[in-house]
């Protein structure tokens, strides 16, 4: 005698069995759930391993706690590179709050034009490059300066300075607002930055005997 057969399911939401093609459709919803679950879950873990691992990093990884604007003693490095350069190298006496935080001597790119830097801090935080060009001319120049055109001059201390201002939409300037610029021997010497113009003043007064020295002693500018 074979086996009576199992009477169909009923379903409470309906009120009576399923039909073949809700049967279908009810294995195949679950079916998708499932598998949306599962990979939401593994999304979950997933991003839980990558959260671990960047701790991980974090906690490895070295950290210097030297401050970004560390004074750099530019005057040694002046030293280091003048030994093989004829042309003096600007050595400020900065003025009192005055800080560098870089110091560089830069080979030149395509334009092959030497430069010494220095990147100064004033008390109020603000920026000056100073850069030093060794034979620059005036393509060199309108680089540094995004061709900004000259506008003025401004002598301190028995120096002559050409007056540069940025006319640019503020969040183009970069570090540059303000700029002087003169010419002494064969070098050219560029007051780069944000500060006020009382501040580039200040420090041009600082730099005027170097240059003054520079022009006199190779008969330049």
């Amino acid at each position: 005698m074979s086996p009576a057969k199992r009477a169909p399911r009923v379903v409470a939401e309906l009120g009576r069995p399923e039909t073949p093609e809700e049967t279908r459709t009810r294995l195949a919803e679950n079916s998708r759930n499932y598998r949306a679950r599962k990979t939401v879950n593994n999304l979950v873990l997933s991003l839980l391993v990558t959260v671990g691992a960047v701790l991980v990093l974090v906690l490895l990884v070295p950290r210097s706690e030297a401050p970004l604007d560390r004074p750099v003693d530019f005057a040694t490095v002046a030293a280091q590179v003048q030994t093989g350069i004829d042309e003096p190298l600007l050595v400020p006496d900065l003025p009192t709050g005055w800080r560098a935080n870089a110091a560089q001597w830069r080979l030149g790119g395509s334009d092959k034009i030497p430069s010494w830097y220095i990147g100064l801090l004033t008390p109020g935080n603000e920026f000056i490059g100073l850069t030093q060009g060794l034979g620059a001319n005036p393509s060199w120049v309108a680089a540094q300066l995004k061709n900004a055109p000259a506008g003025d001059t401004v002598t301190i201390d028995g120096v002559t300075w050409d007056v540069y201002r940025n006319t640019a939409p503020e969040k183009d300037r970069g570090n540059f607002d303000y700029a002087l610029v003169t010419e002494a021997g064969t070098s050219t010497y560029l007051l780069v930055g944000t500060a006020t113009e009382a501040e580039f003043a200040e420090l041009a007064a600082v730099l005027a005997d170097q240059i003054t020295a520079n022009a006199t002693t190779t008969g330049g500018k």
